[in-house]
């Protein structure tokens, strides 16, 4: 087993290696200089589109609402990077690794756009009605490379089972162990049992489900935070401070280069929000909507609330704290338990305790229809139902086991799925223009009609 970590570890270093890193971040530069910076020009009408109610349009098709297709992406992207992302990224990059991350969600802004605009474009109506749509398809039907789609399908349908199930159920039976001393058998089946209702019932379940969860979930933790923040107000100005110094800082991680702080950065804000991965837009294509860029501007929140707000509130709690400061620190959801246990005792471990429990859990519901939907590209939908069994009965498995060579093997299928992604983006990344000019066109003029 020793040997097998050995290996995969050496082969997860390849994979998200310099050159994955500058493509996913290249890849967002590009994308906000061809679109002339749209995360900055339509956020505002964008954050509109993701959280006012509205009625089905003429010509809309689609599954779930924007708003469930937004919460359904969220649900997947908000789990352990959140809490132990960016703690990782803090201890092994120092301070500044925050700001990285933040750069990173800026450009990645684009990259979500991009992939939600071509998941709606491409995608298609299976036998049962329902909307079938992301990187495999934009890939076939638009790039004409069936090979990279089914590249990209086969990383996916495995990704499904590392990061968006079995690692996600071992952080809650772990958090739940440490904080109330649970056996993990006991976590695991109820884990298992949740899932199966909501997983079972389909993209529609799944949308109800996240569309009511997803908020709960978030204001809880970010309240939590925000306490802590407002509290010890006096420490905010300085942690920023350490932040933006250390962040161009050779001498983050004790002396080390620049070059580590930014690849952490990079590396766990990509973990955090999946810009550039290619999972998000399979809901994307889920919603209804009339025009690609709708749905496509809606999918771009999900960045700004993901790392911009979510992990920020984490990284500054850290770096508030100061627990990661000298050796021997806690790494992970540990060290943003103890952060958040130095300003609030007892009840702030509980907040960290139970934003895990629900992070991970929607991050399991999210993921299962990622998996699904690449596993019915493979099969032309066939199995499905066989799928979906064997997804339930592994949140049981990873919450019972141990999981170090699953969380490596977990990365290296994640880092894999980006390649054929971010390649399909960049070759049709005309395509991506040119419905965005069609769509602010239709933007503008219903703006003149209404007012």
């Amino acid at each position: 087993m020793d040997r097998l970590n050995e290996i995969l570890g050496n082969i997860s270093g390849l994979v998200w290696g310099w050159p994955l890193l500058v493509l996913l971040v290249g890849t967002g530069v590009y994308l906000t200089l061809r679109l002339g910076f749209l995360q900055f020009r339509t956020l505002p009408y964008a954050l509109k589109l993701a959280f006012k109610p509205s009625a089905q349009q003429k010509g809309e098709k689609g599954d779930i609402s924007h708003y469930q297709a937004l919460t359904t992406a969220l649900a997947a992207t908000i789990g352990t990077g959140n809490i132990a992302g960016v703690a990782t990224a803090v201890v092994l990059g120092g301070p500044g690794a925050v700001f990285w991350m933040w750069i990173t969600a800026i450009f990645g802004m684009a990259t979500k756009y991009a992939e939600a605009i071509l998941a709606v474009k491409y995608r298609v109506e299976n036998n049962k009605g329902e909307m079938s749509g992301g990187p495999m398809y934009y890939l076939d039907r638009g790039l004409g490379q069936k090979w990279l789609g089914v590249l990209f399908a086969f990383f996916g349908a495995i990704a499904a089972f590392g990061i968006g199930n079995m690692v996600q159920a071992n952080s809650v039976s772990d958090a739940v162990v440490q904080t109330f001393n649970v056996p993990t058998w006991i976590t695991g089946l109820i884990l298992l049992v949740f899932a199966g209702l909501v997983l079972l019932g389909g993209i529609k379940s799944i949308g109800r489900v996240t569309a009511f969860f997803v908020p709960i979930m978030a204001a809880f933790y970010v309240l939590g935070a925000l306490i802590i923040i407002i509290t010890n107000f006096e420490l905010v100005g300085p942690a920023f401070n350490t932040i933006f110094t250390d962040a161009f800082s050779a001498n983050a991680v004790g002396g080390g280069i620049l070059g580590t702080v930014i690849r952490y950065g990079v590396a766990r804000g990509v973990f955090s929000n999946e810009a550039g991965l290619g999972s998000a837009p399979i809901a994307a294509a889920a919603a209804r909507t009339d025009y690609p860029g709708r749905q496509a501007l809606v999918s771009m929140t999900q960045v700004l609330i993901d790392t911009i707000i979510i992990c920020t509130m984490t990284g500054l709690t850290i770096v508030m704290a100061g627990e990661y400061k000298g050796e021997g620190s806690e790494d992970g959801a540990a060290l943003t338990t103890a952060s958040f246990s130095a300003f609030l005792g007892d009840i702030g471990g509980y907040i960290v305790t139970f934003g895990l429990i629900f992070f991970a859990f929607s991050t399991i519901v999210g993921w299962s229809y990622y998996g699904e939907k690449c596993f019915g590209y493979l099969t032309n939908d066939r199995g499905l139902g066989f799928y979906k069994i064997l997804f339930v009965a592994f949140v049981f498995i990873g919450a019972v086991i141990e999981l170090s060579t699953v969380w490596t093997f977990a990365d290296v299928m994640n880092g894999l799925m980006a390649f054929p992604n971010l390649i399909g983006l960049l070759l049709l990344s005309g395509v991506v223009a040119s419905e965005t000019k069609r769509f602010l066109k239709v933007a503008k003029e219903e703006k003149r009609s209404a007012g």
